[in-house]
């Protein structure tokens, strides 16, 4: 018979708060890329652990770098993921159009038209420099 692990309780070390932060908001930003809204989520997470590190590192006597660094990538990460996740809202009816539209394409030329539908769908509503900026890139 084996016996049971019992986790630690009571406040974490000074030294794995920076780790926590840095590697929470690596997520967050990977994360964005992937799922905008998790990223979002996740940043929020990751800026918390950050900001709850810094004290905890400076009264152990550490440095607070590894969560300064985690606070500056959840920021980043949190404006990537908010506009990200709010061009999806956005956009929501112009790419629900394209999802339908792709649904009945059987062909690479169907397909391509799609595309084209939804990029003169977005050139009505987006700023040409957003358009720019974004590229040619399909959904």
């Amino acid at each position: 018979m084996s016996t049971p692990v019992h986790a630690p309780t009571g406040p974490q070390p000074a030294d794995s708060a920076g780790r926590r932060a840095i590697w929470l908001s690596v997520a967050a930003l990977a994360m964005t890329f992937m799922l905008p809204l998790a990223g979002l989520v996740m940043a929020l997470f990751a800026l918390v652990a950050g900001v709850r590190a810094v004290p905890l590192l400076r009264s152990a006597g550490r440095t607070t770098g590894m969560a300064v660094g985690g606070i500056v990538i959840a920021a980043l990460a949190l404006t990537l993921s908010g506009l990200a996740t709010g061009l999806q809202l956005y956009l929501m009816d112009e790419y629900s159009a394209y999802q339908e539209c792709m649904k009945g394409a059987g062909t690479v030329t169907a397909q391509g038209e799609c595309f084209t539908q939804f990029r003169a769908a977005a050139e009505r509503k987006l700023p040409h420099d957003v358009l720019q900026l974004l590229g040619a890139v399909q959904p």
